[in-house]
């Protein structure tokens, strides 16, 4: 049904494909960078705090949680002063690029996969760990019989961190710019912030097909999540 709704309304109305394929690109490129740099730094991240006692533990699971809701644009602030010529990482020109959005997104996602992945381990039952140091297992066999257990959670991690990413808006706007290049190409601007634009315009047909893309585009990634995330690549 929805795929018939985007025919029809690519049909009906004049659309440049080029434009949106590239619009497509910049979206899933940007995004699916920062949430696996994210899932890369927030298991590990995880996986120590579930483990470990120390203090300050939740102080710092506070901080985490904290972090799952903070403001976009104020993280977009962040790393704007961060990359402006002015900032440590001037020197890069990273300013109003697709490099900056990913730096932005990592902070937004980085938390939220933190957060979710660290209630999942510790959802994990101490048995299964204490099995599995009496079986002879080490520090990273423990972990990674962990993660197994996890996986489901860890799965739903991965995907409430591309939810927030890919839909960002604020944070992309400030460090990204929204450009598009003089032939129509995207070149920081995203699904989320296309959308805003057409929708600003009065483009509403465009706005309406951009966002149709944007639920199909999720919905694909979700789906592909948790067919890695589940036994042996099927359901349970």
């Amino acid at each position: 049904m929805l795929l018939n709704t985007i025919t029809a309304l690519a049909v009906e109305f004049p659309f440049e494909w080029t434009y949106v394929r590239s619009i497509i690109r910049v979206s899933l490129y940007v995004s699916l960078v920062a949430v696996s740099l994210s899932t890369l730094c927030s298991l590990p991240v995880a996986l120590l705090v579930g483990f470990t006692e120390f203090r300050g533990k939740r102080l710092l699971t506070s901080i985490i949680n904290t972090g799952m809701g903070f403001p976009s644009v104020v993280v977009g602030l962040i790393v704007l002063f961060a990359v402006s010529n002015q900032g440590p990482l001037g020197s890069l020109e990273l300013v109003f690029t697709p490099e900056a959005m990913i730096m932005s997104q990592f902070i937004l996602a980085f938390p939220v996969i933190t957060g979710v992945s660290l209630a999942a381990v510790g959802g994990v039952e101490q048995n299964v760990r204490d099995a599995a140091y009496a079986m002879g297992g080490t520090r990273v066999d423990v972990a990674l019989v962990t993660i197994k257990e996890a996986r489901y959670g860890i799965a739903t991690a991965v995907l409430a961190g591309f939810g927030r990413a890919i839909s960002e808006v604020g944070s992309v706007l400030i460090v990204g710019g929204n450009i598009a290049g003089s032939d129509g190409t995207s070149k920081t601007r995203t699904l989320t912030t296309a959308i805003q634009l057409e929708a600003r315009q009065g483009q509403y047909e465009t706005a309406m097909i951009l966002g149709a893309i944007l639920v199909v585009l999720v919905l694909l990634v979700n789906a592909i999540v948790v067919r890695l995330g589940s036994d042996d690549g099927g359901y349970r």
